[in-house]
């Protein structure tokens, strides 16, 4: 019976787990809504989160929107349907490249830097400094990152589409000989109203996500300088699966019909 036992703790302790990981996010959504409001550390979060990111996915996009024209074209050449490629650009941008390399991306940048950053306090004492000052920590550290990420990502979402699309423009008007004004028209046609908007869904969950995750490591961060770089490797890798995860669920509530 010991592998069955063994196979019996690790499922309770992913169970443990998942209780905690959502007690944390249903405590930090009824904070969102009760006073007090610490609006510095929500600017400042906002800036950090959204502004400061906003290189590497505009990069990050760019190039793979040439690259997804590049490989469009050449599969479609196949089947002499080498006109749909901006069409499918555009669509697979927005609804699954521009939102999932948008979180990705964040969730390397962001939670790495939210959980190292309250996982020092933690071990510096600063959260127990906090309580003591009357400051509720969860209001003073976690609702402002969380709020900043969950309103930052579909910005920055929307602006990756933008530059993702372009990049793909670029790559199909100069390296692959279409018109510029036919491609332009294309892409606009194909595009629905759904499209754009279950991506922004997506970008937003996948911003409290990462947001979530980055403070949840922290908050929980072990003693010493071993506990916190545990803490930021199991924040990205925790974010990144989720992300994965909730984007095939949403995709299936947004497009299983």
């Amino acid at each position: 019976m010991k592998p069955l036992a063994a196979v019996g703790r690790a499922a309770l302790a992913l169970l443990a787990v998942i209780g905690r990981v959502a007690l944390f996010a249903a405590s930090s959504l009824s904070h969102l809504v009760r006073p007090p409001f610490y609006f510095r550390e929500f600017g400042h979060a906002l800036l950090t989160i959204g502004w400061f990111s906003l290189p590497v996915v505009g990069l990050t996009t760019l190039f793979t929107g040439g690259a997804l024209a590049l490989q469009i074209y050449s599969g479609g050449s196949r089947f002499n349907a080498e006109a749909v490629v901006p069409s499918i650009v555009a669509i697979g941008m927005v609804r699954e490249l521009g939102p999932v390399l948008t979180g990705l991306m964040v969730a390397g940048r962001v939670a790495a830097a939210i959980a190292a950053e309250i996982g020092t306090m933690r071990v510096t004492e600063q959260i127990d400094a906090l309580a003591t000052l009357s400051t509720n920590p969860m209001k003073y550290l976690t609702v402002p990152r969380v709020l900043a990420a969950t309103l930052a990502l579909p910005v920055l979402a929307a602006v990756g589409d933008a530059i993702g699309i372009m990049g793909g423009y670029l790559v199909g008007v100069t390296r692959l000989d279409f018109n510029a004004a036919a491609y332009m028209t294309n892409t606009i046609d194909f595009l629905e109203t759904g499209d754009v908007v279950s991506g922004l869904v997506k970008a937003a969950v996948f911003g409290f996500i990462v947001a979530l995750m980055g403070c949840y490591h922290g908050m929980n961060s072990g003693r010493g300088a071993r506990g916190v770089g545990r803490a930021t490797t199991n924040a990205v890798v925790s974010a990144s699966i989720l992300i994965l995860a909730s984007n095939y669920l949403l995709t299936e509530l947004f497009f299983s019909a």
